[in-house]
């Protein structure tokens, strides 16, 4: 039974972890942070779940109504948002490169294949090597960095100049870097992996700029070896009734390449290997409601679920204000 991880917030702001076995939930003794936890356990050469187990049980909770509460906050974070890197692969999926192609077909109707369909078949073939050896390098993209990370149940704020606000259900592996530059996997979280896909419609070499975005997390963090197939349903909400609805699958056995493969690629950069770093990393998705016609509004909610996890990742589409970005000499 997966052990589960949560942050809580009281409304004096004091901190606290909750762990979760099925449907058991209790404090953990003496954790305030998830990160913290990570450190004790690195630090003894223990995993998290071991030292979870030996930590004890505190007070019973009930996660559903914290959650309803707005007391569960993002599973991780860092006290200093500039260590705390969100960044992720795509085309990844299998069944995913169709509807990015179906976004850049019309740029490259000349072409027999797009940039994106190739890069897809060449994960396909070469994305899942055997260990010891390198895989095929994915494509890669920089979100931002803890500031850009946004809890469930708050809103995800698209900025003033963005043409679309879209989802992306996915998992997001969570890492800390260990004293000696060593990456450790805490887990596995839902995501939205939140983009601006009529801007990278308009040209794929404009990626980057749709990726600049916030991202958000499921309330629980999934310990321990992470589960080959997950099955799950991606929905928005709009006045209270469901817009729209698909379900999407992800874990390695849907996917062209490995975690492994995708992790190696990530980490063989030394700026990636910085000791106390936090990293979160999403693995992309083959389902988005906007491939299938869907222009997201202000007030739409975004909800994602999917087992192993038993609480739904939920979010509300905003648009920030306008803010000048003049720059000004000296």
């Amino acid at each position: 039974m997966y052990l589960r991880l949560l942050q809580h917030r009281a409304a004096d702001g004091a901190r606290a972890v909750i762990a979760a076995r099925g449907d058991d939930a209790w404090l953990v003794p003496g954790a305030t942070t998830i990160r913290a936890l990570a450190e004790q356990a690195i630090a003894a050469g223990s995993t998290l779940a071991e030292l979870v187990d030996g930590s004890g049980k505190g007070d019973t909770v009930d996660l559903a109504a914290e959650l309803e509460a707005g007391r569960i906050i993002a599973p991780i974070d860092h006290a200093d948002p500039a260590h705390l890197q969100m960044t992720g692969t795509g085309l990844t999926h299998l069944g995913s490169a169709e509807g990015r192609d179906k976004m850049h077909r019309e740029a490259a109707a000349a072409e027999k294949q797009t940039d994106s369909m190739r890069m897809f078949l060449e994960g396909l073939e070469g994305g899942k090597p055997v260990a010891g050896q390198t895989g095929q390098q994915p494509e890669w993209f920089y979100k931002g960095d803890g500031s850009q990370l946004v809890g469930p149940g708050a809103p995800l704020a698209m900025p003033a100049f963005a043409q679309d606000g879209g989802e992306e259900p996915e998992l997001a592996g969570i890492y800390l870097i260990g004293p000696d530059g060593t990456p450790f996997r805490l887990g596995l979280c839902l995501g939205n992996e939140f983009s601006d896909h009529v801007t990278e419609r308009h040209n794929y070499l404009w990626l980057a700029h749709s990726k600049l975005r916030q991202a958000s997390l499921g309330p629980e963090l999934l310990v321990g070896p992470p589960p080959a197939h997950v099955e799950g349903m991606s929905r928005i909400h709009r006045d209270g009734e469901v817009l729209w609805e698909k379900p999407f699958l992800s874990g390695e056995a849907n996917m062209s390449h490995s975690l492994a493969n995708l992790e190696g690629h990530h980490f063989k950069y030394d700026l990636f290997r910085r000791p106390g770093d936090v990293h979160v990393h999403f693995f992309g998705t083959a389902t988005l409601s906007f491939s299938e016609g869907v222009k997201t509004e202000e007030g739409d909610v975004f909800e994602i679920e999917a087992a192993p996890f038993t609480l739904p990742l939920r979010n509300p589409l905003s648009r920030a204000a306008a803010v000048s970005a003049t720059v000004r000499e000296l």
